[in-house]
């Protein structure tokens, strides 16, 4: 399993860091390799996610909300029944320090064997530097 997990300060408040989080439907704004996370069926707790692989190739599994606490942690997981092929999930936490923000992002996957596992492994390269640029572009968007 790969991991990766970044932590920074962001100049806003703890509940505008997690409105912006909440739907995921964000997500592809600042992670470059994610094309769309959509909700599924009306149910804001289940999204539809697409990525870019390589050679052209869209890698797509559904996830749901896991966990959840208004302005303090989102939670999510691929589901299993999705039909996807990759077994990810992720983690952002809040930490209210009034005008400003500690947001911690955690993102995890387990590629399968096989050319799927081969797109998924290409596909999350160095994880820890996509996330740290991420973030960065989280904290550009809401101190603007």
């Amino acid at each position: 399993m790969t991991t990766a997990t970044h932590y920074l300060e962001v100049n806003a408040p703890a509940d505008r860091c997690y409105q912006w989080w909440r739907p995921l439907t964000h997500l592809p704004q600042i992670l470059d390799d994610v094309e769309s996370v959509e909700p599924r069926t009306g149910d804001a707790n289940v999204t539809h996610w697409v990525v870019d692989g390589p050679l052209g190739k869209k890698i797509e599994w559904d996830a749901k909300i896991i966990d959840e606490e208004q302005d303090r942690k989102i939670a999510w997981k691929s589901l299993e029944e999705s039909n996807n092929h990759v077994d990810t999930g992720g983690a952002v936490r809040f930490d209210n320090h009034g005008d400003k923000t500690g947001v911690e992002v955690s993102l995890h996957i387990q590629p399968p064997g096989g050319k799927v596992g081969e797109l998924g492994a290409k596909l999350f390269d160095d994880p820890q530097k996509k996330i740290e640029k991420a973030l960065e572009q989280f904290k550009q968007l809401m101190e603007k």
